[in-house]
């Protein structure tokens, strides 16, 4: 089971006082990946224009470059501001398949000060369905915390 209070103190105490987007985004990248054996993706991908999504820090394999908002887990996550918990990525209309190992994906949208949407935070496992509310939640109020002052 994931210590979800150990890697929060870890993130804070690592992320004290830095308001870089990028360098946040890449410690995170780091620090959540190398937390748990399911996440065999961990990464973000950044808002850069207007409904375009292009890739930020991230472990693992190469990730796509590119993703428009009308397209994949991602996008729907950029487009709709709500957390994809996808048991199933088989199963999701439009899955844009960066990794042909991929079973489930997470994608959490991530915001800073006044609501702006920087970009999501996209977990894959090559588990199907490998995670839960759980995981989206305490991921979510981590991610909330992390990038309050960007």
């Amino acid at each position: 089971m994931m210590d979800y209070d150990a890697l929060a103190a870890r993130i804070r105490a690592l992320t004290a006082g830095e308001t870089d987007e990028i360098a946040l985004m890449a410690t995170l990248a780091c620090e959540i990946h190398h937390s748990d054996d399911r996440f065999h993706w961990t990464g973000f991908y950044r808002v850069t224009g207007p409904e375009l999504l292009k890739i930020g820090p991230y472990q693992g394999g190469h990730g796509c470059l590119v993703i428009p908002f009308a397209r994949g887990v991602c996008g729907a996550a950029a487009r709709t501001r709500q957390t994809q918990l996808v048991p199933d990525v088989d199963a999701f209309p439009g899955h844009i398949a960066c990794a042909s190992s991929t079973r489930s994906e997470l994608v959490i949208p991530v915001t800073g000060a006044r609501g702006r949407l920087i970009g999501v935070l996209d977990i894959d496992s090559d588990l199907p369905d490998a995670f839960t509310r759980t995981d989206a939640d305490r991921l979510g109020a981590i991610l909330d915390d992390t990038f309050a002052g960007c």
